[in-house]
């Protein structure tokens, strides 16, 4: 059965190895992302197959053959980025907002990439933002996404911001399976993000304030971990559906073109940009004659009190959608 599992994990990723190679008339080699060419290693921990005896939840973190001059390098990004992001101001409700690509398929880099843009100007959190995204064959230098850097992020935002009046923003985007998001750095990095363990993780850093979006198949199983009365959360696909787009040549998926690069960047509200994009992506699933993935839309009773504050300063600019349409329009 974990095998299974693990099948299931990579079934969108394994239709997408051919795609990899270098596309026409791109940036240079040195910032071209690491293809997916060895196999998956098995993540369990335990003796016997089976979900249960996996330690999914625990959120493993697999790192092999990488040189170590370039986990150095990656390193001191990384703590770079950290150190730039700026502390709250009292009295105002500031957002941190963090954009992670967990997958070095390029599709999520960009995306992850102009996801961070977006909600920056959104919820006006300059010096407050944070893009973790490896180099996507147009652009490099940002601090890649794993499950490690993700959680120093939060680590280093929950010391930053006051709970009591700040919000994080945090949007995902990765292949995923039902036990989760995959992490899939290339053939040097690998691992699972459980929505036990980002629940748990929130938790003990004491984040409660959060609008969580997340891009990836069956993401769906994050709401019900992540639900609370402080929790705006928006999901892709239902908790056993796939979502679509992401092949690694284009620029969006589905969910992320839908809901960020054109319901969000207008100044609706959250709830009514999410229902926007719903009907976006229903519409380019049916065109495509393809299966509904279902986007989930949770938005906890208390989130109105401190949402609607931060959303009624939206900047009145309008910025234009970007990029090659995910569904080729």
């Amino acid at each position: 059965m974990g095998r299974g599992i693990l099948h299931r994990l990579l079934a969108c990723a394994a239709l997408l190895v051919a795609s990899h190679a270098p596309a026409q008339n791109v940036v240079p080699e040195a910032v071209e992302p690491p293809p997916h060419s060895a196999p998956w290693p098995d993540l369990r921990t335990g003796q016997t197959e089976g979900i249960r005896d996996a330690s999914y939840v625990l959120g493993p973190e697999l790192v092999r053959g990488q040189p170590a001059r370039a986990m150095l390098a990656e390193r001191r990004r990384l703590s770079a980025a950290l150190a730039a992001l700026r502390p709250q101001r009292a009295g105002t409700v500031e957002a941190y907002v963090i954009a992670v690509a967990l997958d070095s398929d390029p599709v999520f880099a960009r995306e992850a990439r102009e996801a961070g843009r977006v909600l920056e100007h959104r919820y006006n959190a300059q010096g407050r933002t944070l893009t973790l995204a490896g180099p996507d064959g147009r652009q490099a230098g940002l601090p890649r996404g794993s499950l490690s850097s993700l959680a120093l992020a939060l680590a280093q935002v929950s010391e930053l911001m006051d709970p009591r009046e700040d919000v994080l923003v945090l949007y995902t985007t990765s292949h995923g399976a039902p036990v989760g998001l995959a992490y899939h750095e290339g053939d040097t990095g690998f691992g699972i993000l459980a929505p036990q363990r980002l629940a748990n993780l929130l938790t003990e850093l004491g984040i409660r304030r959060r609008v969580v979006l997340i891009s990836a198949c069956y993401s769906g199983v994050f709401v019900p971990h992540l639900a609370s009365a402080d929790s705006a959360i928006v999901t892709a696909a239902s908790h056993d559906r796939s979502s679509f787009g992401c092949a690694a040549e284009n620029d969006w998926t589905f969910f992320g073109d839908a809901l960020i690069n054109h319901a969000m960047r207008s100044r609706q509200p959250l709830g009514e940009a999410a229902r926007t994009a719903q009907g976006m992506i229903a519409a380019w699933e049916g065109r495509m004659k393809l299966e509904p993935s279902q986007p989930q839309i949770s938005i906890g009773a208390d989130v109105a009190g401190w949402l609607g504050p931060l959303e009624a300063r939206i900047p009145r600019e309008v910025t234009q959608p970007v990029g090659r349409p995910a569904a080729g329009d």
